[in-house]
């Protein structure tokens, strides 16, 4: 693979001649605590969207502004993604990603006690910090603890926002009737500061790129195909978040009854796309270009069903195709860019928290304007077109 034979001094690619720590490939518990950082960290992103109603009426607000909750820290995520390394050029990745979840610790606890929304909407941008950083540094510090194991770091990762988001975001809103949303933000401040303490435990450390910092960002935004992936990224990222928000109101339309067992199928999809991405990275092109087509294909079958079966199969079809695209994406970045992964991975992440502000707000309004077939098919079109970009783009060969 081209990321695993980039300078030695890059932590998120070591050379294959270099030797791995002893134990280090049969040693996955580096990996795993990453994991759970990030499942930590996205399912406190979406925690408002679960206890909306009670947090609105506690805090005296109404339902659209404390859904701005959501949009703060996708933005806060978009604007620091690509910043923290030209901040911390030197600054060891286990203790930057140790802070970070801290950060994110604080931040939940902020949101937990807020009296007003001032206070909801500092944490909501802290944590956006948080997930920017730790996903930008999470992939490199993954490999270089791990070497030669990038598209297993990778699926670990994605693996825990799918898991965070088909468990974390419904089991807080069943704990939050319970026992109130409150306790929901406690909760995540005590699970990211376990995630701190397990990162901190098993991660070893983690030395940065001699050229981290801003040269290194501005290498990387010279380079064409980086850029043009980038794109790529905005694209399917935009088209899945344009109609995501409204996957309830799809599946309603066809059976309500159904809709739990179909968010989960979602789900379970989900985790076999993100699986599918790692298993066959060694064909990175066709799967980055086949991961938009079959979300695209997945919106449109969604939208266009009439019967429970064919809803069920444009689902789970949507679920597989969109949650390949973090895989895929992630190796795509770092196998143009090997030499500066870390703000090649920066950008993809900025790509992504860009695509679902504007995406989400895109759907919305055309839903509100045109109904809810609208935002699926502009949903499709944009993943579609990203699925022609990453089929015309070359991909090292590893």
């Amino acid at each position: 693979m081209t990321a695993a034979r980039s300078s030695p001094s890059s932590p998120g690619s070591p050379p294959p001649e270099a030797p791995a720590p002893p134990g280090a490939r049969s040693n996955r518990s580096p990996i795993a605590a990453l994991a759970a950082g990030i499942a930590v960290l996205v399912a406190g992103e979406f925690l408002p969207a679960s206890v909306l109603p009670a947090m609105a009426a506690d805090l005296g607000l109404s339902e659209g502004t404390a859904a701005l909750a959501v949009a703060a820290t996708a933005i806060a995520g978009a604007v620091t993604a690509p910043s923290i390394a030209v901040l911390l050029p030197r600054t060891d990745r286990r203790t930057v990603l140790v802070g970070l979840l801290a950060a994110a610790t604080v931040a939940n606890l902020a949101v937990a006690v807020a009296p007003g929304f001032a206070v909801l909407l500092l944490g909501r941008l802290v944590l956006g910090i948080a997930i920017a950083g730790y996903w930008s540094f999470a992939f490199g510090a993954g490999t270089h603890a791990v070497p030669g194991r990038d598209h297993v770091v990778s699926t670990s990762i994605a693996l825990g926002v799918t898991i965070a988001t088909i468990v974390g975001v419904p089991l807080a809103s069943l704990v939050g009737d319970a026992v109130g949303w409150r306790s929901v933000f406690g909760a995540a401040a005590v699970l990211s500061a376990a995630a701190a303490l397990a990162v901190a435990a098993t991660l070893p450390p983690v030395p940065p790129h001699p050229a981290a910092g801003f040269t290194m960002l501005r290498s990387a935004l010279a380079n064409k195909w980086l850029m043009a992936g980038v794109l790529g990224v905005v694209l399917v990222a935009f088209g899945n978040f344009a109609a995501y928000p409204f996957i309830r109101l799809a599946i309603e339309e066809v059976d309500a009854d159904a809709t739990v067992w179909l968010l989960l199928a979602w789900g379970v999809g989900g985790m076999a796309g993100n699986l599918a991405a790692g298993r066959f990275a060694g064909r990175l092109r066709v799967v980055a270009a086949a991961a938009p087509l079959l979300l695209g294909g997945g919106l449109l079958i969604t939208v266009a069903a009439t019967s429970l079966p064919v809803l069920a199969a444009g689902v789970v079809l949507w679920g597989l195709g969109f949650n390949m695209v973090p895989v895929a994406t992630q190796l795509w970045v770092t196998r143009v860019e090997p030499l500066r992964a870390e703000s090649a991975l920066s950008l993809q992440v900025t790509a992504f928290q860009v695509a679902i502000t504007l995406g989400s707000a895109s759907g919305g309004a055309l839903l509100d304007a045109h109904g809810v077939a609208t935002p699926f098919l502009l949903g499709a079109g944009f993943a579609v077109a990203a699925g022609a970009v990453f089929a015309v783009l070359r991909v090292p060969r590893g």
